[in-house]
């Protein structure tokens, strides 16, 4: 996995300034565009797209303080279609105009050419089982929401609160198939997991793929496969939100298995009366590499 990412950071240099085949270049490393975009954003901390951005325009900042070519000339040739969506980009990475970063020299944000490395420190106990299972459904009540990589979830918050305390009670008389109570569930998520893009959050359980699904609620067909189940105990949501980081950047770079599109689920196994800890599953869909 190191070994791809870091081919695909040699395919964005090589590639600055016009599209690159992630996709093509996932096949021919033997992984899927979804895990490598997944992984990288993980690892780097931000997404591919927001990478690529930042080394355009940080090489495109030369041009521009040279000052030996018009802006039109430097957008053309860094893929821009004008000198307007070239600024938008170059103000976005560098809090300035160009042209008043041609006049004053600066001031310039560099973004260094990443380099991946392993470094194995064990510091998260990785308590994992894998298991194989046949398709099954999540129901719910589903909404979207933005992605908040840290701390509670405001919009996720509200929206389980919404619900009356009957219906909680309700969803958890439905499950019937593991993993089993009441489920945190993450569909739709953009491959780069960019902070703020949106995902469909669902509050619900596991039900067979025969059990009827009321027409009150929202349901996800989960298709048969693989799923690699982390344990987590400590501060919630923090115990939980470092295991999910630590399978990123210790579990999957070490173990032969890739993620796979899917939602992810969390089960509350136990938990304090006041949610200040809590014991988890997070139930992630993998397949082997």
């Amino acid at each position: 996995m190191i070994a791809a990412l870091n081919r695909l950071v040699d395919l964005v240099e090589k590639h600055l300034t016009e599209e690159f085949d992630v996709n093509g270049l996932a096949r021919a490393l033997g992984t899927t565009e979804y895990h490598l975009r997944r992984m990288f954003s993980s690892l780097a901390g931000m997404p591919l797209s927001e990478y690529v951005r930042r080394r355009r325009m940080t090489v495109a900042a030369a041009d521009v303080v040279r000052g030996e070519d018009d802006l039109l000339s430097i957008a053309v040739r860094h893929g821009y279609g004008s000198t307007e969506a070239f600024g938008r980009a170059f103000r976005a990475v560098h809090g300035a105009n160009p042209a008043d970063v041609r006049r004053d020299g600066g001031p310039l944000r560099t973004q260094p050419q990443l380099k991946f490395r392993l470094t194995v420190e064990g510091s998260i106990p990785m308590d994992t089982r894998i298991v194989d299972r046949p398709a099954f459904r999540l129901v719910g009540h589903a909404a979207r929401v933005p992605l908040i990589h840290q701390g509670i979830n405001p919009h996720i918050q509200q929206h389980i609160t919404a619900l009356p305390p009957q219906e909680h009670l309700r969803l958890k008389a439905l499950s019937d198939t593991d993993p089993g109570g009441l489920l945190q569930v993450s569909d739709d998520l953009d491959p780069d997991s960019t902070e703020g893009s949106e995902l469909t959050y669902l509050h619900g359980v596991a039900v067979s793929r025969d059990t009827p699904v009321p027409d009150d609620l929202d349901a996800i067909e989960v298709p048969a496969g693989m799923w690699a189940i982390f344990r987590t105990a400590g501060p919630h949501p923090q115990a939980l939100q470092s295991t999910w980081a630590a399978t990123a950047t210790e579990w999957f770079p070490s173990n032969p298995w890739r993620l796979r599109p899917g939602p992810s689920m969390v089960a509350i196994l136990e938990r304090a009366e006041d949610f200040s800890t809590a014991t988890c599953e997070l139930w992630l869909p993998v397949e082997p590499t």
